[in-house]
């Protein structure tokens, strides 16, 4: 059964989703996680996928949890997924300039440690990015490592068609949400 949020869509666009659903529930300490194409707009979110995600058997944490700590949060734009899509953009643009002073070729992942989490982004394909922020206790290698089994199940899809595809989907479903909100 296919879920709300990706009636209609391609069976390419639906894989996409079902591997970032995945994605949060396999992999305790997620908060969120972003796709962003080039040009730094957000294509594919957990704010899309997780409303129909179901709970996870590994790790004793569900994406429900997940969700109700992001909706615990002031509503607004810190701390949304859109916020996430903007830092990600930002930093994979600044390494992309630090690569090219550099002469060292293109940038495959960042890792940022922080106090209170962390920050991953990864190149997918084409300059698009994955981003995702983990909470404090997560563990940085597990989440790299089903970060880079994402792109490499994702990146040979995420043509521009599909790019485009994911984009309008975001648009109705934001216009959807604004209009019944």
């Amino acid at each position: 059964m296919t879920a709300p949020s990706t009636f209609g869509l391609s069976r390419e666009a639906r894989n996409l989703h079902f591997l970032l659903t995945n994605l949060v529930e396999e992999v305790p300490g997620i908060q969120s996680v972003a796709v962003v194409s080039s040009d730094g707009l957000l294509l594919l979110s957990t704010d899309s996928a997780l409303p129909h995600a179901r709970t996870a058997s590994r790790g004793g944490t569900s994406t429900a949890g997940a969700r109700e700590a992001r909706e615990a949060r002031p509503s607004g734009p810190r701390g949304s997924v859109a916020d996430l899509a903007t830092v990600v953009s930002g930093i994979g643009s600044l390494t992309v300039g630090a690569a090219k002073l550099m002469d060292t070729g293109p940038v495959k992942h960042t890792m940022v440690a922080m106090d209170e989490g962390s920050l991953f982004v990864m190149s997918i394909s084409d300059g698009s990015l994955l981003g995702v922020h983990g909470n404090a206790d997560c563990d940085m290698s597990v989440v790299a490592y089903h970060m880079a089994l994402f792109v490499g199940r994702a990146g040979h899809v995420l043509t521009p068609e599909l790019r485009s595809e994911l984009r309008e989907s975001l648009e109705q479903e934001s216009t959807v949400t604004g209009s019944t909100s």
